[in-house]
């Protein structure tokens, strides 16, 4: 995994110093550097924390959030949350003081957390999206596999899975003194040398970047086989005519063609939202993956102050902008968020509604020990209110090192 906070790493040729020589004349950020990186980091990392804790206490708070996919975007949340603190935030600092100012004990608490923070968050993307894909395409094993109970133990398993992982880089990292004309400053650096340090890279590079999406690519394909080449008729005359089965249950009508019409455009809608967070973790990771593997090969690293703050602030975007992508997609998260911020009306909150496509589910759930709530609830997903269908009974800098890689939060020491 490319480094996030400390020092930019080797990419070109080794950067040593040999004895009584200096690497120059250090030169401070400029003002205009300064402020533009400090505003908009701070931005986006502000928006970015405040909006992953509401994905995480809306979750944890309300009853018919607690979903299996839902389980998922609470351990992305909880994943960006670290990116966004442990990768963010010390990019102010360096804005503002050009050096490592977190000392030994920072500088290895501060790198493990950071990868810790990327691992599971691409770890917990490709846990939705199998189940997903599972819950889609094969149904009947979806009522075993795609539990509450089941998803808490993966998610349990990837991070202790990626903690383990990611233990290395307290071996990997430490400080070190930079010596310059007019100045030493203190840095966050990496012990191995660019020799050893690639295959490492590029290894994390391919599982927790390049696997994750292709697998995201061949599942998703076979999603939108599913659910938008599916033999129901989109023509609501047509559905009338050819699908409309009434029956009478406690008092009340239920029609099994629009409920399994309304449980197809729910799933659509979900799997968009899901989908739309799988590219955006693809786009806003490749500028920085994209200079890391084309410097690895150039002999002098491309190192621009500008484009390197460009790319580190697509990574901070892409970890804080997944509750807005929520908040925009999902009409169930928008009325939590609404709850939670006290900015809605306030009502009596009532059970998850549930198709007639999903009673079997549902019984089968509630046999189990577990809350109907702990399977799908999709269709609360649309905005189109479904009781009426519902029996009651369901209801950095890099010129002062110019060989070596960029750093996502700009803590590096400039030349």
């Amino acid at each position: 995994m490319e480094n996030i906070t400390i020092d930019n790493m080797t990419v070109g040729n080794d950067t040593s110093v040999q004895d009584n020589e200096t690497l120059g004349v250090w030169t401070d950020y400029t003002v205009e550097y300064k402020v533009v990186s400090v505003f908009l980091v701070s931005l986006i990392c502000g928006v970015g924390i405040v909006g992953n804790v509401m994905v995480i206490l809306v979750v944890l708070t309300t009853k018919h959030m607690r979903t299996p996919t839902n389980c998922y975007l609470v351990s992305l949340a909880a994943a960006d949350l670290m990116v966004l603190t442990a990768a963010g935030l010390p990019n102010i600092t360096d804005a503002l003081y050009g050096q490592w100012v977190y000392g030994y004990a920072g500088c290895l608490g501060i790198t493990y957390f950071q990868y810790l923070g990327i691992n599971a968050s691409s770890c917990s993307i490709t846990a939705f999206t199998v189940e997903r894909y599972i819950a889609i395409c094969h149904p009947i094993k979806a009522q075993f596999l795609c539990t509450l109970s089941r998803a808490k133990k993966i998610i349990m398993l990837v991070w202790a899975l990626t903690s383990v992982y990611c233990v290395m880089w307290l071996f990997l990292s430490d400080t070190k003194k930079l010596v310059y004309d007019n100045v030493v400053l203190l840095s966050c650096a990496y012990k191995v040398s660019r020799s050893h340090y690639l295959p490492i890279y590029f290894t994390d590079f391919a599982v927790f970047y390049v696997l994750p999406l292709m697998l995201a690519t061949v599942l998703y394909g076979l999603i939108a086989r599913i659910l938008f080449l599916n033999p129901l008729p989109s023509d609501p005359k047509d559905s009338t005519k050819k699908w409309k089965k009434e029956t009478s249950q406690g008092g009340r009508m239920i029609s099994a063609s629009s409920s399994s019409s309304t449980t197809a455009a729910s799933r659509r809608q979900v799997t968009k939202m899901l989908a739309v967070v799988v590219i955006l973790f693809a786009l806003l990771w490749m500028p920085y993956r994209t200079l890391v593997v084309v410097n690895s090969f150039l002999e002098k690293a491309y190192l621009d102050t500008w484009f390197l703050l460009f790319c580190r602030l697509c990574i901070y975007l892409n970890s804080a902008i997944n509750p807005v992508i929520y908040n925009a997609m999902s009409q169930k998260f928008r009325a939590a968020f609404k709850k939670l911020c006290h900015c809605g009306p306030q009502r009596m909150e009532k059970p998850a509604s549930y198709s007639v496509a999903l009673t079997y589910s549902v019984i089968k759930e509630t046999s189990n020990g577990e809350s109907p709530d702990h399977f799908t609830t999709e269709m609360d997903e649309l905005n189109t209110p479904t009781d009426q269908y519902l029996p009651s009974s369901i209801l950095p800098n890099t010129k002062r090192m110019p060989y070596e890689e960029p750093s996502l939060s700009g803590s590096d020491v400039k030349a």
